[in-house]
This record gives structure tokens, sequence and C-alpha cells, in this order.
């Protein structure tokens, strides 16, 4: 695809770096030095005002068919789909919206102003740390299918009853099935035949209702006091918290700015709101952070986060969560113990990857940093993959149908189910097993 990126700062030159293998890609950027960076890449730079006509058309927006606009200012991004659109009518737009005026939401539609998208990162991070949350044993968990199917990722732990099972002994409920094991720095599509092993990360998708029968596999001994802290009350942790309140939990927000505090505690009144800060051990520990269930640390500095997670597991939290901006910065996070790291990132880069695929993605997560990806589709009439009994199908072994959806029917699939026309499926798979499944769904 001919797609045109404007801005290159941390969001754009991450999309461009994920989409300039395959693509033909130019990039937009007023500043300098983010420019020269972006030209490390392989990838077309033009210096300027991404939202400048002239700089449009000397990108030749005429031939182009996605335009991602992901500068820091809505505003810009904004003009940006809009002056697109005027320009070439049959190109995508997607527009990075930050400021709650204009988005409500992680992902919205406006069609009708030049969008086809709108993205809130910081809006999206806050409800996947919401969603992971919500059920405290697991360190990932995304809905897919309207909330039909879930995935859930768990660590397992050196006690766990899973370790040195075979996945064919291991009584997980029928209704869900084992779609990956991460472990170290490799990923395994599981047979019945591997052993499961200590500080293996599993991916399990499955029907909600599984989800009691697979977290009595990975519970805490511990109960659950309900105290959960919150680190940074910018738009990150100003979303997470209203999404928190909503729960029966007691929480507590600490904010190192003064004034922001002080709106913070009006805007929050269920809210234990601190003016302080969280790598300040004394005030970690007069707060008593270390009987949290969990911290989540989403200042907007990487450093601050990676601190005061780490602070708090060593004070006694259960679980601490940290805000990573530098994608590349989440896996050594995690590596260095940090429970979840997460980028607001790749919640954009998710949303412009449904854009370059070719077989309508509904729904795509990746998980792990770009390790994995769960992909949701609608299988189309005339597609290969139609009709045939799955053990018939020549699938690529880094890929593995983990659920189907016909009508309001869930099906956990095994080798003699069938894909229907108009099937929601959804999908676990290698990055290199993608062209593959795509191939088949075509």
């Amino acid at each position: 695809m001919r797609i045109i990126i404007i801005g290159a700062g941390e969001v754009g030159y991450h999309v461009a770096k994920t989409l300039c293998r395959d693509n033909d890609v130019f990039v937009i950027e007023a500043k300098e030095e983010s420019c020269n960076r972006a030209r490390q890449l392989d990838i077309q730079v033009i210096q300027g005002n991404g939202a400048d006509v002239k700089l449009l058309n000397k990108a030749n927006i005429e031939k182009a068919e996605l335009v991602v606009a992901v500068t820091g200012v809505d505003e810009v991004n904004i003009v940006a789909c809009m002056a697109s659109k005027l320009l070439n009518d049959k190109v995508k737009t997607i527009a990075r919206v930050s400021n709650p005026d204009y988005i409500d939401r992680p992902v919205s539609i406006r069609e009708t102003i030049g969008m086809n998208a709108m993205v809130c990162p910081e809006l999206s991070l806050a409800s996947e740390i919401n969603q992971i949350l919500s059920i405290p044993e697991a360190i990932n968990v995304e809905n897919f299918v309207g909330g039909k199917i879930k995935m859930m990722e768990f660590k397992v732990g050196e006690h766990n009853q899973l370790v040195g099972r075979k996945l064919s002994e291991s009584n997980l409920p029928e209704c869900c099935l084992m779609s990956a094991i991460f472990r170290g720095s490799q990923l395994m599509i599981p047979h019945g035949d591997d052993v499961i092993q200590k500080d293996d990360r599993v991916v399990i998708v499955g029907k909600p209702e599984a989800i009691e029968g697979t977290r009595k596999l990975f519970e805490d001994t511990k109960k659950n006091s309900g105290k959960i802290a919150v680190v940074g009350g910018g738009k990150v942790g100003y979303y997470l918290t209203k999404l928190l309140d909503k729960k029966n939990l007691k929480l507590t927000l600490l904010e190192i700015d003064k004034k922001r505090s002080e709106e913070l505690a009006q805007a929050l009144p269920n809210v234990l709101v601190i003016n302080g800060d969280g790598t300040d051990i004394s005030l970690m520990k007069e707060e008593n952070i270390g009987s949290m269930d969990a911290v989540i640390a989403v200042t907007n500095s990487d450093e601050k986060n990676l601190i005061c997670a780490l602070l708090a597991k060593r004070l006694g939290a259960k679980k601490a969560i940290a805000r990573a901006d530098r994608p590349d910065y989440a896996e050594l996070f995690e590596i260095v113990g940090v429970d979840v790291a997460i980028s607001p990132i790749q919640a954009t880069v998710n949303e412009v990857l449904k854009f370059t695929m070719g077989i309508g993605i509904d729904s795509l997560v990746t998980i792990e940093g770009e390790k994995g990806k769960i992909i949701e589709l609608t299988a189309k009439l005339g597609s290969k993959i139609i009709n045939k009994k799955l053990k018939d199908v020549h699938f690529p072994r880094g890929a593995i149908v983990s659920a189907i959806v016909r009508n309001m029917e869930v099906i956990i699939p095994g080798g003699s189910h069938t894909i229907l026309p108009d099937d929601k499926v959804v999908i676990f798979a290698l990055p290199s097993a993608l062209p593959a499944v795509e191939g088949l769904f075509s």
C-alpha cells in the first residue's frame, strides 16, 4: 500500500517502522530532529506541516490508500485527515485524538467528517489496564466478537499445579483453548504433548464462562484487599481512575503537581488524591503502598514509571503495572521485575494494521511486544478456507484457529469443525504466519 504518515514523533516513528517493510511509506514531519530519525527507515520523509495541501500533494496523496495522522496536536491530525479526503475521496484516514471534547472511547468512527477511525491512545491504555485489573490473576485480557470470546494471558508460578504437566493433562475447561505459550524469548503454538513449565506465559482463548474455571488454576492464595493505587494524574491516570471508580474499590491517586491534584480531588470525590511523588520511598511507605493489590504507574515519564513499579513490588504490592511510551521498553520493564508493561502506542499501531490487511479485520491485538497477534475476522463466501474441515486445511504452523462464532453459538474448534460464510473467526498467529492466513481467508 501507499501510506502517508503525518507526524514522526514516538507514535509516528513506530507506525512507520512497523509498516515500511511491506508498504510504500511517506512521512511528513515538522521537526528536523524527528525527520532525521525517520530517515533511518526505508521511507520517504518530507519536512513541514502535514495539514498543508502542497505537502500532501508532494507526497502523492492522489495515489495514497491510507493516511495516518499522529502528531501531538489533535487539530492538526483532524485537519490533515479532512484535507486528505478532499484531495482523494477514496483514501482511508486515521487520526490520533486525545482531547475528551473530541472522543469518549478508545476508537471511534467519524466518516462524516473525514475520518475512518479516531484513536485515543490514552483511553485505549486506560481501558486495557482496567480489563487486566478485572481478572487479578491475569497479565493481559482482551475481548473479541462483542464480548462473546475472551483472551486471557497468565504467568505460571512455581507452585502452579500445571507445572510439569502435558497440555493434554491440564484439565482446562472444555470451552477454552490454550492458543500459545511464551517461554523466555520463544513463542510456541502448543500441542497436547507439550509440557508446561514454571514462568511460562500462557494465552487462553474461550467463552467468558470459562473464566472462573481457568482463574482457579492461577489463583493467588492471598486474598485481595480491594486497594489499588494509581501514580500519575494525567489523561491516562484520570481516565483509568474514572473507570475503576465504578467498582467497589479503595482507590488512591498520587499526582506530583499540586494544582492538578486539587482538580482531581474535585473531579473524583470518592478517590483519595495525594499530592506527592510516586518515586519517593518515604511517601510510598507512609501511604502503605505495599498493601495494595495493584500499583499502576502511568506518568509521562517511562523512567519514573519503572522506578515506581519496582519500588511498589519491593514494598510488597501484589501486582505492578507500568506505562512504557517507548514500545521497545515494555519487554525490558518486564525482564527487570514489572508484572505488566503496556505502551499506549500499540493501540494506534493495531488500528493501522487492521486497514493494511486485505481480509477485512474486525479486531486486532498484539501481545508480548509484537511476538504474537490475535485477529478477529469475518469469513467471506469464496475464500479458500470455507466449507472444509480444519484438519484438511493447510493452515500455517505459526497460527491456530482459537474460536468460531456462528450466529449466537461459540465453537472452540477441533479438526472436524468447518468454517462457514459469515462466521466470526478468532485466530492467534505469529507475524510471519499472517500472509498465509490472509491467503486462506481472501
